[in-house]
């Protein structure tokens, strides 16, 4: 039977283990990215590691969630940043230059690589064929200095895409399709991989929103075979040299088939508050709309903006609303304002942004209260756009814009319709893609060789070993698809302390109850309960960091959002599934105590643990763990198991085994 994409781009790299789906293997990592809010903590555990230089082929550290700088804090850990990647031979994006995965694939994705980022959407580059994870910062960290990345084998879901897709449908209605139909919990432990003729009708940039957004299915990644469009993407980069083809094998093994045939797709949108909330754009037509926001690094590259400024151009936007266009690079902005856009999007009444996350996080641009805004980004989550009671809706730009001429939602189909002189702009790309490159910092161009540190950057917290004894307060019981914004928000008074957590830990699930984090420290910590795929969402390993300094000794929940629960091991804190009908016998303030000793059963490879609550009843918990996890478990974390053997080593790089 022949392989996968995905099996070839991993058995080239494979260190450890056989690719067998659910077993655990190790992968060599060729390149590493970092954005400015996990930056901070993945160079401060490098710095723990004592290594000298990054070992992988390729490290970048961007600067783009804080890129307005409204704080010293923020400032002081852009320059902190800057001064990691000098030290430590890392290209440094400055602020301004664009959201990592925007400027990552402009400049350095390329076919067959391995990518780690700390960050979810590191996914991006497989519309160029490179295999793209994200992953939380210590994950990152140990990468950079030679170690191998962990992760279970996933299963490989063949995506076939027929035909093509009519006039004002866009490939953001596809991943859309997807969502509708899988759910944000149908990626869990899947690699979707996308082929087929409609597959091969989609441009780079369409691909990359697809692999973009299929974070937000749950999945470990997306990947795109490559061919001439991947080539001819390359090229118009001015990086023509680096395509290699790539493709599965025609008899490749797949674990699952989804068809979707594109000629059936119409505009879609995702109601509040999920991504996977989805419905044709006309089953909410007519909603008034008083914000429509084009930008984020699915939908924020040139090829997206360009679309919404043709729609405008001439016209005027709504009177009652804000438009706000965000390119996702700078370079996306130049060529836009070089060649008019700019101007003629201006002209319309619409406000051209810096390209930042920015908004996306809910650092400007915050919804007006009681108000719809439309945005073309990955993620609705309740309260994510920087207002807790808020209702966004996410879709492709031509819906974009169309609600923003019009007023209110609005099939672009039913405006042009209307206009009568509206048509689908489609796709366009540039013949040469030839924005500047000076804020991209090359290692040889290094500003600093020695760490900067502010007064607000701490230092990384560490956890004794695992005890034997695991008993305390179940201190919240949670809902099904708690993200980490709910652990950890990224709103802009809350994201200035990513790297003093001693400050940041104040703020721990202060969206489910502002009372936890008093409470945690008052109990000396305790446990928590929770629902379904718990820690969806950002790969942010703060989500485990805060609850871990907080005293959190162990998390119950029915089951566990991939990233999330790998750093639940990454900072000590054991991660034990629970049924259903546990689930809703436990309640907030039950005495939870686990009977056996943890650390020997957790050393000794047991998977069933028994808890007793309030010494009144007793029920089976179990921990899915590989042997290398539950080293790291018992070491209280991966940075001190890290440490461990990289001083056994006697000096060479450091593994995780």
């Amino acid at each position: 039977m022949g392989q996968t994409l995905t099996e070839k781009i991993l058995a080239d790299h494979l260190v450890e283990g056989e690719l067998t789906p659910g077993e655990e293997i190790g992968i060599e990592i060729d390149q590493v990215l970092a954005q400015d809010t996990t930056g901070t903590m993945v160079w401060l555990q490098f710095e723990a590691l004592d290594l000298d230089e990054v070992q992988t082929e390729l490290a970048a550290q961007y600067c783009d969630h804080q890129t307005y700088q409204f704080d010293f804090k923020n400032t002081d850990d852009h320059r902190f940043l800057r001064s990691a990647a000098g030290t430590y031979g890392a290209y440094f994006s400055r602020p301004g230059n664009g959201i990592c995965h925007n400027v990552h694939k402009e400049n350095f994705a390329a076919p067959g690589k391995t990518l780690l980022g700390s960050d979810s959407h590191t996914p991006t580059p497989g519309g160029l064929g490179e295999l793209a994870i994200g992953a939380g910062g210590l994950d990152i960290a140990v990468a950079m200095g030679g170690g191998a990345y962990y992760v279970e084998m996933p299963e490989v879901v063949n995506v076939k895409l027929e035909g093509e897709l009519p006039e004002w449908a866009t490939a953001k209605d596809i991943v859309l399709e997807m969502l509708r139909r899988l759910s944000v919990k149908g990626g869990v432990g899947k690699v979707f991989e996308y082929t087929g003729d409609g597959a091969a009708s989609l441009t780079v940039p369409e691909r990359t929103t697809i692999t973009n957004m299929g974070t937000e299915l749950g999945a470990t990644s997306s990947i795109f075979e490559t061919d001439e469009k991947t080539k001819d993407y390359l090229e118009r980069q001015g990086r023509g040299d680096e395509y290699v083809e790539i493709t599965a094998d025609e008899d490749a093994d797949y674990a699952d088939e989804v068809v979707i045939d594109l000629g059936d797709l119409e505009p879609l949108i995702a109601k509040p508050s999920m991504p996977d909330n989805v419905v044709p754009v006309r089953e909410v037509a007519g909603e008034k709309v008083e914000q429509v926001i084009v930008g984020s690094c699915t939908n924020g590259g040139y090829e997206d903006v360009l679309p919404a400024a043709k729609m405008v151009k001439g016209r005027e936007v709504a009177k009652h609303l804000e438009m706000i266009v965000a390119p996702g690079s700078k370079q996306a902005g130049e060529m836009l304002a070089r060649q008019g856009w700019t101007a003629e999007m201006m002209a319309a009444g619409v406000n051209v942004s810096e390209a930042t996350c920015g908004p996306c996080i809910g650092i400007g641009h915050v919804p007006a209260s009681d108000s719809v805004s439309l945005r073309t980004f990955n993620r609705n989550f309740e309260g994510r756009s920087g207002i807790e009671d808020d209702s966004v809706f996410l879709c492709s730009p031509e819906v974009a814009a169309a609600a923003a001429l019009k007023g209110e939602i609005v099939d672009p189909r039913d405006l042009a319709d209307e206009l009568g002189d509206l048509e689908a702009p489609g796709i366009e790309l540039p013949e040469k893609y030839d924005g500047s490159k000076s804020d991209l910092i090359t290692p040889e161009n290094a500003i600093d060789d020695e760490l900067i540190k502010g007064p607000n950057i701490g230092a990384v917290p560490l956890k004794d070993p695992l005890a034997a004894d695991i008993q305390g307060e179940a201190l919240l019981h949670m809902e099904d698809n708690i993200t980490t914004d709910h652990i950890i928000p990224a709103t802009s008074d809350i994201l200035k302390f990513r790297s003093n957590i001693e400050r940041l830990s104040e703020f721990t699930l202060s969206r489910v109850d502002d009372t936890f984090a008093q409470r945690a420290k008052d109990s000396d910590g305790g446990v928590l309960v929770a629902g379904e795929n718990y820690g969806q969402g950002s790969s942010r390993e703060h989500a485990a960091m805060c609850p871990m300094y907080l005293g959190i000794e162990a998390v119950f929940a029915q089951s566990f959002a991939r990233i999330h629960k790998a750093n639940l091991f990454n900072f000590g804190i054991v991660p034990l599934t629970i049924d259903e009908e546990t689930y809703e016998k436990l309640d907030k303030g039950d005495n939870i105590e686990i009977v056996d000793d943890v650390a020997e059963a957790v050393r000794s490879g047991a998977e069933e643990f028994t808890i007793r609550v309030n010494d009144d009843w007793e029920a089976t918990t179990s921990l899915k763990a590989s042997e290398r996890e539950r080293k790291i478990l018992a070491a209280g974390g991966k940075l001190s198991w890290t440490k461990q053997q990289y001083e056994s080593d006697s000096g060479a790089a450091p593994a995780d085994d």
